[in-house]
């Protein structure tokens, strides 16, 4: 699905920013200055027993514990693998963001998000590809999370 259609869709402003292709938030830095708020890096992780699968939303200044993390989801964490990636989001390695969750019509997907990041007033991901930058306001962010229907965790 378009993520952009989708957003229009739905109500939810956005403005768009075009750059040369990114893979790491180190990359993205070098593009993003002029993008308000929080920049954040967004991470594909499962279960050890491969039956639940999370996306992580965090800072993109700050790394993932996945020990903390697990126990707060009381779950023993690993990251998923590029295959799990396409055939539940739909999406690549570069272009993970909360937009693949529009991919996932089962709801499989647990959106875990960062209390820094959902706080944000502003907010920034790739619609899906790594050549662009979808900024949104917080309470365009909030819209669009609520209007997925997966499982969301604030931590």
């Amino acid at each position: 699905m378009d993520v952009k259609e989708y957003l229009k869709e739905k109500g939810i402003r956005f403005q768009t920013f075009t750059h040369p292709p990114v893979y790491t938030c180190e990359e993205a830095a070098k593009y993003n200055s002029n993008i308000r708020g929080i920049h954040s890096k967004n991470l594909f992780v499962k279960n050890k027993k491969s039956k639940k699968f999370y996306l992580v939303i965090l800072p993109a200044t700050k790394r993932l514990d996945r020990e903390n993390l697990g126990v707060a989801l009381n779950d023993k964490l690993k990251f998923a693998n590029e295959n799990d990636l396409k055939e539940i989001l739909g999406l690549s390695t570069g272009a993970v963001s909360p937009f693949g969750i529009i991919n996932d019509e089962e709801r499989k997907v647990q959106v875990v998000i960062d209390k820094a990041v959902w706080e944000s007033d502003f907010v920034s991901f790739h619609p899906n590809v790594n050549t662009e930058t979808l900024e949104l306001s917080k309470a365009d962010f909030h819209l669009y999370i609520n209007s997925l229907g997966n499982k969301l965790v604030i931590i």
